[in-house]
């Protein structure tokens, strides 16, 4: 059994379907690595009792028929997304033990597909932080480098995969959230188009930016799973109306004659040099393959970091005024008014970086500020996205680095909130152009820790972009290489 940990997302689903193994086997044998791998603190609430419930109606479809490919294969979801039969707390106090009435969407398709959950994952507290270290629950350490952080804030859904304690984990990503931690992890971390999947059901951190997506061992894994979770939900307001998607279809396009973009901005100060040679040399590797590269300038891309963090906290500071303690989540036990239980509650459930975020977002929202400060920054933001839009009419893809460095030690940068910022150096601007990115594995810097090359398409294009990591992972290893021990 323990070879079916290694093999991928799409190798697991052609085994349930020849019938070599059965999805309570498998939600049995994945149930006690998550045991045997508790150290890594990646999962807040499993219950084998839904999970072997959901893993038996699988088997009953796969026999019946009426399977498809992602029936009986497992899943673990980041625990943003809200679920009927988990508790869903975003990683705060705030939520603690918190039982949604009903599934979030894209868990709601993923099931309908026949996917089996084995439990939610640890993350950084509503989504916020590079680092996973923000959440009340304690740090999901990196498989790969337990002193190290496993990226944030969606560290539980990398280190699960990268530890093969899944096959597959739902993520979110709002500046940088999925990408990260997978180049600090090893694994294949896709974010699609901003509004093809459904936010419904995700808790907000911030809505014109969050975005949900997968943690997968592969990119072809990643095309069978998106396939699966995109298309229109009338009760996402920022929902794309536009038809659901086959995105393996372009898995065996031919790379020769591609034009991927190496923008000038994301090789300058900052970027450590092993990072630099990594991904200089998967560059060169699709040179190797057949591709163009074409040298481009993003010259607003360095104002990302200032525009997020006032757009990103001031959206927080919206969303996360409905967590009072009125209605659900946690009360303070002593207080002598509504106001002074609303106060304490606040006070007593959310954790610092909330906190933080929630004021900054508050103060240029006030007024004398919220023209000098988030009007600006969404002009801003607009020109990031129209120079994202002439960089595409020159290429086909762009390509760069994920992060300025490899995976970082737990507590380096926790006392240095801008040091911690600048980790999403190069993920924000495509989160606020809204455009779909990924991260594959490129390779080892410092310490043996991992590598990630980020691949940039325009709107709509994932298929294009996962077609192209595809041949990246034909031609390398580096997404198959699996920590010590695990």
């Amino acid at each position: 059994m323990s070879e079916l940990f290694h093999r991928s997302l799409a190798e697991l689903s052609r085994a349930l379907q020849a019938k070599e193994v059965s999805a309570v086997e498998l939600a049995e044998a994945y149930l006690k690595r998550i045991e045997a791998h508790r150290d890594l603190n990646a999962f807040l609430d499993v219950r084998p009792e839904v999970t072997l419930a959901q893993a038996r109606a699988a088997d009953a479809r796969i026999a019946a028929g009426n399977a498809t490919p992602l029936t009986g294969v497992p899943i673990a979801h980041k625990d943003i997304f809200v679920t009927k039969d988990f508790a869903s707390t975003a990683s705060s106090k705030m939520l603690k033990g918190y039982m949604s009435p009903f599934d979030a969407t894209v868990v709601e398709q993923l099931g309908q597909a026949g996917m089996v959950t084995l439990g939610k994952l640890n993350c950084d507290e509503f989504a916020m932080g590079s680092s996973n270290e923000n959440s009340a629950y304690g740090n999901v350490l990196n498989p790969w480098d337990k002193s190290a952080v496993p990226g944030g804030s969606s560290g539980g859904s990398s280190a699960v995969v990268a530890a093969r304690a899944a096959p597959v984990a739902t993520a979110t990503d709002t500046g940088g959230s999925i990408r990260e931690p997978a180049a600090f992890t090893g694994i294949t971390g896709t974010k699609p188009t901003y509004g093809r999947p459904s936010r419904w059901g995700m808790i907000a951190f911030a809505s014109s930016l969050d975005t949900a997506g997968l943690m997968t061992v592969s990119a072809e894994d990643a095309a069978l799973v998106l396939s699966a979770m995109v298309g229109f939900d009338a009760k996402d307001s920022t929902s794309v109306n536009r038809p659901g998607e086959d995105f393996t279809r372009s898995l065996n396009a031919p790379v020769k004659g591609l034009r991927i973009g190496v923008p000038k901005e994301f090789f300058g100060n900052g970027l450590s040099p092993d990072v630099e040679a990594a991904v200089r040399e998967s560059l060169a590797e699709y040179q190797r393959l057949g591709a163009q590269l074409v040298d481009i300038s993003l010259p607003n891309a360095a104002l990302g970091i200032p525009v997020y963090y006032v757009v990103a906290p001031a959206e927080c500071s919206s969303n996360l005024s409905r967590f009072d303690g009125v209605r659900y989540g946690h009360r303070a036990e002593q207080y002598a008014d509504l106001i002074d239980m609303i106060k304490k509650s606040r006070a007593e459930g959310l954790g610092d970086e909330p906190k933080r975020r929630i004021l900054i977002g508050t103060y240029v929202l006030s007024h004398g500020y919220y023209d000098a400060y988030y009007i600006k920054a969404q002009k801003v933001r607009r020109l990031i996205a129209d120079e994202f839009q002439r960089a595409f009419q020159q290429c086909d893809l762009i390509a760069g680095p994920v992060t300025t460095s490899v995976a970082f030690g737990f507590g380096e940068k926790a006392a240095d909130p801008v040091a911690m910022y600048m980790s999403d150096l190069y993920t924000i601007p495509g989160s606020l152009a809204g455009i779909p990115s990924m991260s594959i594995p490129c390779g080892f810097g410092a310490k043996n820790r991992p590598v990630g090359l980020q691949l940039m398409a325009n709107y709509f294009e994932e298929a294009k972009m996962l077609g192209a990591a595809h041949a990246y992972q034909q031609a390398t290893d580096w997404h198959r290489r699996v920590p010590a021990g695990y």
